[in-house]
């Protein structure tokens, strides 16, 4: 079975060590779902793993070592969204997303009636036709982070890597991505790894969620194991209650006390001559 494997993965920036030495095997068609607080290394680890930061360890999919490949190469295998992703002025929309197949183009090829048709495919699943023909600039938050999505899904990829795929989304964008990444990563075995800051719905999906803290993983395993009041408290530093749903565990922040403090001041009485 093909699958990612992650040995000894740490990641140093400005001589501050921010991951530190993360183990990680993931198989094609699962879904791990990255959480932790704020400056946790959750995006650095991303990162890493699509090459864009220096790190050290081994990054292998089967004998296949990620760190030997060009950048194109690597293309082929890992599929990288940011959180807030760049994209050039003046591009249409389905250019953009097209450009997730040139990995896999020839040396000066053009792209095939497949390559069209994939392109296509995604960005009606994405709801994301009537857009085809407008400015990349021209879009809102929301938009520009479906159309980047819709790019890493064209590329077609075996290993998906999703930096927060649904903050600038709606409730109802928010499930149409999920739905359509979870039903392509069954379908067409992918290997999917996102980072979520929405403790909720990171455990709707994901086969199992790690928890970083200080650049380690602190916790492992289905999201009723992981997503606990507990460990929320301790790494996040935040009281919240923790429902069980048939759809996963639902977490909601308790409201803290509000103690009105009354101060009760004895003023002496003052005669004021006139």
């Amino acid at each position: 079975m093909t699958q990612l494997n992650v040995r000894g993965l740490c990641v140093t920036l400005d001589r501050k060590e921010i991951i530190k030495g993360i183990e990680l095997s993931i198989a094609l068609g699962e879904w791990v779902c990255i959480i932790g607080p704020n400056g946790a290394g959750k995006s650095s680890f991303l990162k890493a793993l699509a090459g864009i930061v220096d790190s050290s360890g081994e990054i292998f999919i089967d004998q296949t070592d990620l760190r030997q490949l060009s950048e194109r190469d690597r293309a082929c295998w890992v599929a990288y969204v940011a959180q807030e992703p760049i994209m050039p002025v003046g591009m249409k929309v389905f250019d953009y997303v097209l450009l997730g197949r040139t990995a896999h183009l020839k040396m000066l090829a053009t792209e095939s009636p497949k390559d069209l048709e994939i392109a296509h495919y995604v960005i009606n699943e994405l709801d994301l036709a009537e857009y085809i023909d407008r400015d990349v600039a021209t879009l809102s938050g929301g938009e520009r982070q479906r159309v980047a999505i819709a790019r890493a899904l064209t590329q077609a990829s075996p290993i998906v890597l999703l930096d927060e795929p649904t903050t600038a989304l709606d409730v109802g964008y928010q499930q149409e991505v999920l739905e359509l990444i979870d039903r392509l990563r069954t379908e067409k075995k992918i290997a999917v790894i996102t980072t979520m800051h929405d403790l909720t719905i990171s455990g709707l999906y994901p086969d199992r969620l790690l928890l970083l803290a200080h650049g380690e993983i602190v916790e492992s395993g289905t999201a009723e194991t992981v997503l606990t009041s507990e460990n929320i408290a301790k790494y996040y530093q935040a009281n919240v209650s923790v429902v069980l749903h048939e759809s996963g565990p639902v977490v909601i922040p308790d409201r803290k006390r509000k103690v009105l403090l009354q101060l009760t001041l004895d003023l002496p009485s003052q005669t004021v001559a006139l």
